[in-house]
């Protein structure tokens, strides 16, 4: 079993000294905080070679998959980011020289962006090399494992939709 990370670790003594119900559902959500937190390490560490943190990698791949570009606005819907962090984002993979900000032919105050022929070539070796990884953190897991899991997860996400009125949600 995966160690919880030691935060966790205080937080669920702390919960147990004063005695909190359910003390199986805290160390079961400290379990799954902690597989985040550890997943998210790695592929840290996988896209720090290439010189991508996971924001730039999603740029890569929304740019990878529109052949003629797309505009900053279009990317920062698609990323889910901020105007502000798509700028971010863009000045450094224009740095690596993974991108181009082209002048949109139409309208000279908009801009399309590209990748370059070395962002091409980053973003196979990392989509080739990071879907084999992800594909990894499940494979000890039989194929009705990951439905089960797939189907408790979902549960669980529906649960705090519900509480938290998410949008679309009849609250």
């Amino acid at each position: 079993m995966q160690a919880l990370e030691q935060k966790y670790v205080a937080l669920l003594n702390e919960a147990e000294r004063r005695r909190l119900p359910d003390l199986d559902s805290i160390q079961l959500c400290f379990r799954a905080l902690s597989l985040a937190a550890t997943i998210d390490r790695d592929c840290a560490a996988l896209l720090a070679p290439h010189g991508l943190t996971e924001g730039r990698f999603v740029l890569l791949f929304l740019l990878n998959a529109a052949d003629d570009g797309l505009a900053p606005n279009t990317l920062a819907s698609q990323a889910g980011v901020t105007r502000a962090t798509i700028t971010g984002l863009l000045d450094g993979l224009e740095r690596e020289a993974l991108i181009e900000r082209h002048a949109d032919t139409t309208d000279r105050r908009a801009l399309t962006i590209r990748l370059t022929r070395r962002g091409k070539q980053v973003a196979k070796t990392v989509f080739d090399a990071h879907g084999r990884w992800i594909a990894s953190l499940f494979c000890d897991l039989s194929a009705q494992e990951r439905a089960l899991l797939d189907g408790l997860l979902g549960k669980v996400s529906a649960g705090m939709a519900k509480r938290h009125g998410a949008p679309g949600d009849p609250a």
